[in-house]
C-alpha cells in the first residue's frame, strides 16, 4: 500500500526540494513502493512500465482518479482540455513487463532484459546510448551457433529488439493522441506522470503548509498535532477561524 499519510507525504516533498526530476521520480515511487522497504536499486531494476503503473496508483491513493491535462493543439494552437483516469493507467499497465524476452529470427536468437530505469539512466550518459542500453541489457546472442557480442548486432536485430521492448513493456512510453475539438486533427503527446503528480503534490505541500500556519497561529497546535487531524477536521477549523 502506498504511503498516503500527510506526515509522510510532506517527509517526500520535502526531500524532493533539492533533487532534479530523475531524484524527484525515485522518491515518488519510493512512497508507492513501500513494500521494498527503501530498497533504491531493486526499484531502479524494474521495467520502466512497471514504475509507471506504480505512479499512477500512487496518483490515484492521493489525489483520485480524475487527472485533468492541458495540451495545445500542434495544428492550430487551440488550448485543449480533458480528463484521464490514474486507475485506469493502473490497472492496464500494472504487470505488463516482462523481465526476460527471447526473440528468433533468421538464424538469431536472443535474449534480452526489458531496460529499467537505472539502464535507460546509465545509458544517456555514454557516448552512445544505444549501443550502452544493447550492452547492460542484452544476456546472450547466438548466430547460427555462435555467440555474438551485444554491441556488435547488425541494425535489422537492435531494431527486432527494440520492437519486442516495446511491447513486451508498453508502459514504458504513454504516449497519447488527443483529436482537438476545433480543428479535428490529431497531437501525440507523452504523459510524463512523475512529472505531473511532482507539479500536484508541489502545490498540496505548499498548500498544507499555509494550513498548518494558520491553525498554528488560531490554536496554538504543533505541527504533527494539525498533520494528524483529517482532511474534513483541518477544512473545518479553518472554516472556523475565517469566520471569527
Amino acid at each position: 500500500m502506498a504511503i498516503t499519510q500527510a506526515v509522510d507525504v510532506l517527509a517526500t516533498w520535502e526531500s524532493g526540494l533539492a533533487q532534479d526530476p530523475a531524484g524527484r521520480a525515485l522518491l515518488l515511487h519510493l512512497a508507492a513502493r513501500p513494500d521494498l522497504g527503501g530498497d533504491q536499486q531493486a526499484l531502479l531494476a524494474l521495467p520502466v512500465g512497471e514504475r509507471e503503473a506504480d505512479l499512477f496508483a500512487l496518483r490515484r491513493a492521493l489525489f483520485g482518479e480524475r487527472m485533468q491535462v492541458r495540451l495545445d493543439c500542434s495544428a492550430c494552437g487551440a488550448d485543449m482540455e480533458f480528463e484521464l483516469d490514474a486507475g485506469d493507467f493502473a490497472r492496464s499497465l500494472a504487470g505488463r513487463g516482462e523481465p526476460l524476452v527471447r526473440i528468433a529470427e533468421d538464424g538469431w536468437e536472443v535474449r534480452f532484459r526489458v531496460p529499467g530505469v537505472a539502464d535507460l539512466t546509465a545509458a544517456a550518459r555514454a557516448a552512445d546510448p544505444r549501443r550502452a542500453l544493447l550492452t547492460r541489457c542484452v544476456a546472450d546472442a547466438v548466430h547460427d551457433g555462435q555467440s555474438v557480442a551485444a554491441d556488435a548486432l547488425p541494425a535489422a536485430v537492435q531494431r527486432r529488439i527494440a520492437e519486442a521492448a516495446q511491447a513486451a513493456d508498453p508502459g514504458g512510453d504513454v504516449t497519447l493522441t488527443v483529436a482537438c475539438p476545433d480543428c479535428g486533427k490529431g497531437t501525440r503527446a507523452e504523459l510524463d506522470i512523475a512529472s505531473y503528480l511532482w507539479t500536484e503534490l508541489d502545490a498540496w505541500a505548499r498548500d498544507l503548509l499555509l494550513d498548518v500556519h494558520l491553525l498554528a497561529t488560531a490554536y496554538g497546535w504543533s505541527e504533527p498535532e494539525i498533520l494528524a487531524l483529517s482532511p474534513l477536521r483541518r477544512r473545518y477549523y479553518l472554516e472556523l477561524c475565517a469566520d471569527v
